[in-house]
């Protein structure tokens, strides 16, 4: 204890100080940075479950070495490198996605942060929420079962590939359209992000909670799967019953109004909204600290 409070002291000594040239501390923050987007791609992808089972891997392996097991070190050491290739020729795919999105990457507004052009853009304004709302009580009359998942901070770009692809605005009688019978893409959810309908006919995982009603069918089990995983907002629409449900944060609220469903969708995006607005200001402010 007393050698390691001993370097501790000389490190933090004229000598440690002199030893951190300004190629060092360059080297600080390429590595931060370097580290910063790896732990970013891998919350967006389905490389987290990845990472949170290595976490597990890592934990088994800690104890077996405590415990002095021979047997099941020498199966890991014998194994981890086939393991790390099996991981890469898993991940092929997203790996990839990586490398484009970082040659494409604006370095400069990854350094500073957001600014309120961008804010405003990330945000589902009035007009999209009451296009949405709209469009769930339009189906809802007829009985036409419909998945629409309005994204927020979560990225949830591995389940959008599974469908469509559309980059459309999002309006009332588009939302009717696809979710009707008989036409291409009315299986599965919708992804409004930013204002926009960017993908259809998505599948979304489903829930494996025991406390969900029996009565509830394969959509809702989606909505509240996909809510689980992520911070979205699902609005599902019953075909059985014509009843408007929203899920978020791995619950279901059924039977809503249309009131009680803009209020409720109303206030997540304000506190949304809210934080995005302090956490800008808190930059702006550490800005002005810094100029003076």
């Amino acid at each position: 204890m007393n050698h390691i409070w001993q370097m501790i002291k000389d490190f933090l000594s004229l000598g440690g100080y002199a030893a951190l040239k300004p190629t060092s501390i360059l080297e600080i923050f390429i590595i931060a940075f370097l580290i910063y987007n790896i732990l970013v791609w891998i919350k967006n992808t389905r490389a987290w479950t990845l990472f949170r089972g290595i976490i597990v891997v890592i934990a088994f392996a800690v104890v077996a070495y405590l415990l002095e097991l021979n047997t099941i070190l020498w199966i890991f050491n014998k194994t981890f490198n086939v393991l790390v290739i099996c991981v890469f020729i898993v991940f092929q795919p997203e790996l990839r996605r990586a490398l484009e999105q970082l040659g494409r990457k604006n370095f400069m507004s990854t350094l500073f942060g957001t600014n309120v052009s961008d804010a405003k853009e990330k945000k589902n304004n009035d007009r999209s929420i009451n296009e949405v709302i709209k469009a769930a009580y339009e189906m809802a009359k007829v009985k036409t079962g419909a998945l629409i998942v309005l994204e927020r901070e979560v990225l949830l770009n591995e389940y959008e590939r599974t469908g469509i692809l559309l980059d459309s605005v999002v309006s009332s009688q588009l939302l009717v359209n696809i979710f009707e019978h008989n036409t291409p893409l009315h299986d599965g959810a919708v992804f409004i992000r930013n204002n926009r309908i960017v993908a259809a006919t998505c599948y979304l995982p489903l829930s494996d909670n025991m406390e969900l009603s029996k009565e509830l069918g394969t959509r809702h089990r989606a909505a509240v799967g996909i809510s689980e995983v992520s911070d979205s907002l699902t609005i599902v629409v019953s075909e059985e019953t014509g009843a408007v449900s929203l899920a978020r944060d791995g619950k279901l609220i059924r039977n809503l109004s249309a009131d009680a469903l803009k209020q409720m969708i109303g206030r997540s995006v304000k506190n949304e909204n809210g934080r995005k607005l302090n956490k800008l200001k808190g930059i702006i402010k550490n800005e002005k600290k810094a100029a003076e």
